[in-house]
């Protein structure tokens, strides 16, 4: 990766010190310049409808191979939430079954079950005690919990308060011994992380666009294997239909969804974020997801040497294969989130502590920015406490 080309693109990298990609990425120029072009678009011709519509399968194809999937299994979604309560609602249930999600999962994933327990689902919270060092969660996480009544296993990929990577394709596994389904949240982890989704062996996957594949907010995505049959749609419009025609009439008769990822999708797509989309898979693809997650590992190997010798603890795992790029810092005392500020440091605060999250677009200058932020900070806050 040529970083130095690569910063260049994100202007907001250069104005600040940006550590919050967990958050929300920076936009980028060719970003920037595919929304300009499609309200260019917009502006002088009064929207080409049936040519974004085309665009938009060109897209959807380009981002199932980035995913390794195929087009018929993705749907474009709102956000991660609507993709997450589209699975949830969805799936073949009866009061008496039960869902097992992991404890201090995002509020999202456990709301969108929560949900449904007016309708007879049980919701198990599962303890994440690995024993002393093991901060991530695997099939033997759960298998304690799971009987013959779960019909789903739910967890992040990438846990948004912490940064551990939980195996996921371990988890899966168990679960399809007992019959069980597994719905993903991959905000955390797409785009920054080498995702093949279907190795994962998951159910269903939800992510939004906004981080990790650095597009504005509003555009996310659902991956269902090929049998999306399995899941119901939460609402039925024309785009999920299999038996449309041209004049557009309706009868009476029975509903026919489409078999694929495509049933979930109720029309009115995000355009200009779709648009945006298919400039930051170019940079994918110049860049390679391989060697994102390699970089942003790199730098979390820079940044636990400086933590390291400052003395500060880190909230999660310290093992490669188990981190991803959200690195929380043990730094709860208060007047960490406003010395940060003042020090133009742009960073998250969560329930374990500071919250750091790289970017394709950070450099190892920026993380030693950040230590000599730190050294002082340990200084200046310890001695207004004293």
């Amino acid at each position: 990766m040529d970083i130095a080309k690569l910063r260049s693109q994100f202007p907001a990298a250069e104005q600040f010190l940006y550590l919050d990609a967990a958050h929300q990425t920076p936009l980028s120029l060719p970003v920037r310049a595919a929304l300009d072009a499609f309200y260019d678009q917009a502006l002088n011709t009064a929207g080409p409808k049936k040519h974004w519509l085309t665009h938009v399968e060109e897209v959807r194809a380009r981002l199932a191979g980035f995913l390794g999937a195929e087009p018929r299994e993705i749907a474009f979604t709102k956000n991660t939430s609507e993709g997450l309560n589209i699975a949830a609602h969805g799936l073949r249930w009866e009061p008496g079954d039960n869902v097992l999600l992991l404890e201090g999962d995002h509020p999202n994933l456990v709301y969108a079950w929560l949900g449904l327990r007016a309708k007879g689902l049980e919701v198990r919270p599962v303890p994440q005690d690995g024993g002393p060092g093991k901060k991530w969660a695997d099939a033997d996480t759960f298998a304690p919990y799971i009987d013959s009544r779960t019909r789903a296993v739910s967890l992040s990929h990438v846990m948004f308060h912490s940064g551990q990577r939980n195996d996921v394709a371990g988890i899966a596994k168990l679960a399809k011994q007992h019959g069980a389904e597994v719905v993903v949240d991959a905000m955390q982890s797409l785009g920054v992380l080498d995702l093949d989704v279907r190795a994962l062996g998951v159910s269903a996957l939800a992510a939004g666009c906004h981080k990790g594949l650095l597009v504005p907010q509003g555009l996310g995505l659902l991956f269902t294997p090929n049998d999306a049959e399995r899941l119901s749609p939460t609402y039925t419009a024309l785009a999920g239909m299999a038996d449309t025609n041209e004049n557009l009439a309706v009868g009476t008769g029975q509903v026919k969804l489409r078999p694929d990822a495509q049933r979930f999708e109720i029309g009115n797509f995000n355009l200009p974020a779709i648009h945006a989309l298919g400039a930051a898979l170019d940079l994918f693809e110049e860049v390679g997801v391989r060697s994102v997650e390699e970089h942003v590992l790199d730098l979390g190997d820079r940044l636990i040497q400086h933590l390291d010798a400052l003395g500060i603890r880190l909230a999660g795992p310290v093992e490669r294969e188990r981190r991803s790029h959200i690195y929380v810092l043990d730094l709860r005392a208060p007047g960490w989130p406003e010395f940060l500020a003042s020090e133009k440091v742009r960073v998250s605060s969560v329930r374990d502590g500071i919250r750091v999250s790289f970017g394709l677009y950070n450099n190892a200058e920026d993380v030693d920015r950040l230590a000599g932020i730190l050294r002082r900070g340990l200084t200046k806050l310890s001695d207004q406490a004293a």
